[in-house]
């Protein structure tokens, strides 16, 4: 029996690679015969870095940069020399995970620090440089990234803005003759997981910028920011953002990556899936077990566990997902295409407990599961 462990993170309490090591035990707990493969997913966003690292060869990088207030810190991105790719997982230098919750409001954040990883990466000879979006404290449209490269953004004083949130509305140019000559020899490519238009109900403002500590009006004065700068590169680089599905990603990153580095959007998960190779080695699988912290409405936008379901309904491989949580309907699960689904919420006292103790709650659903195994295929 091959079964394929595919997980994205439980977040807050397990990385995906301490999901598999525990299904694993729990597995082997029931089922001796089985060829247990171990392919932890990502979707590009927070902890990527890590899924990648465990997949392929790379070298860690680590450098002082910038954190979302301008502070020093160390980050670091994967590099592979053999094929000069870099992977910048962008929370790793503008991230919410960097800053408290006293100092988080996306007026004031910037994504320099990512720029500057960019830059790095450029420095040590990538062609080929994979971009991250997901976990940003920011909602500057790139401009900060932009800034680390070289472009300058211009006040009607002629004066250089700093590169923040609260300042898209003053920009009244962009100053290109200082960009980095090599961004156009670069293919760049932005694993993306939103379909979000720039500005607008339902753009990166108004959905995203409470979460990252806007107040109401600041978030109207945001996107009013954001609807600015879109007019400003329709007149210098000739290109409707706000037509772009994705352009609202991670702030409004997913825009400035097209305009700044000439980037593709590309499905996050689909990404990931094809840089480890993964619809390759899961072929001939009995099982395929995924899971994540919380299974709902949103799994079906471009989320790990929709890549799961997409990869094994082509080779016709069941699907199990053991989740902290799951918020959809029996009916609604098997139309979707699972044939076994378990929480941790059905095992723990509350969230608090689940959260604590996700470990020990996991190994016991994923040994149920192993029951199930044995009970179903005698």
């Amino acid at each position: 029996m091959k079964i394929i462990l595919a997980p994205d993170k439980y977040k807050g309490s397990l990385t995906g690679i301490e999901f598999c090591n525990t299904v694993e035990k729990g597995l082997k707990s029931l089922i001796t015969n089985a060829e247990i493969i171990k392919l932890p997913l990502a979707d590009g966003g927070d902890g990527t870095i890590e899924i990648l690292g465990f997949h392929l060869e790379a070298n860690h990088i680590k450098l002082k940069v910038n954190d979302p207030l301008f502070r020093p810190i160390e980050a670091s991105y994967l590099f592979i020399t053999q094929t000069k790719t870099a992977f910048i997982e962008m929370a790793e230098a503008s991230g919410m995970k960097l800053l408290s919750s006293n100092d988080q409001n996306c007026m004031n954040t910037t994504t320099y620090g990512t720029g500057e990883l960019i830059l790095d990466a450029i420095k040590r000879g990538a062609k080929t440089i994979i971009l991250g979006l997901g976990g940003s404290a920011t909602n500057d449209c790139g401009i900060g990234m932009a800034t680390a490269l070289g472009y300058k953004f211009l006040d009607s004083k002629n004066k250089e803005i700093i590169p923040v949130g609260k300042n898209m509305c003053k920009i009244k140019t962009i100053e290109t003759s200082k960009v980095n000559s090599t961004l156009k020899e670069i293919t760049f490519k932005v694993a993306c997981d939103v379909k979000n238009p720039l500005y607008g109900q339902n753009g990166a403002a108004f959905i995203y910028a409470q979460q990252k500590g806007a107040s109401q009006n600041e978030i109207i004065y945001l996107n009013k920011g954001l609807e600015h700068i879109a007019r400003i590169f329709q007149k210098e680089f000739n290109i409707d953002i706000q037509n772009i599905e994705g352009a609202g990603a991670a702030g409004g990153m997913g825009a400035g990556s097209i305009i700044f580095l000439n980037a593709r959007l590309i499905s996050g998960i689909d990404l990931i899936k094809e840089i480890i190779n993964f619809d390759k080695k899961i072929k001939e699988a009995d099982w395929i077990i995924t899971g994540e912290g919380k299974l709902d409405s949103q799994t079906l936008s471009g989320k790990t566990i929709q890549g799961v379901l997409t990869s094994a309904k082509n080779y016709n491989i069941r699907v199990a997902a053991l989740c902290g949580a799951i918020l959809l309907s029996e009916k609604s699960l098997k139309s979707l295409g699972f044939s076994y689904t378990a929480s941790i919420m059905d095992k723990a006292i509350d969230v608090e407990d689940a959260m604590l103790n996700s470990s020990k709650y996991l190994y016991e659903i994923s040994s149920q599961f192993a029951k199930f195994i044995n009970d179903t295929t005698i």
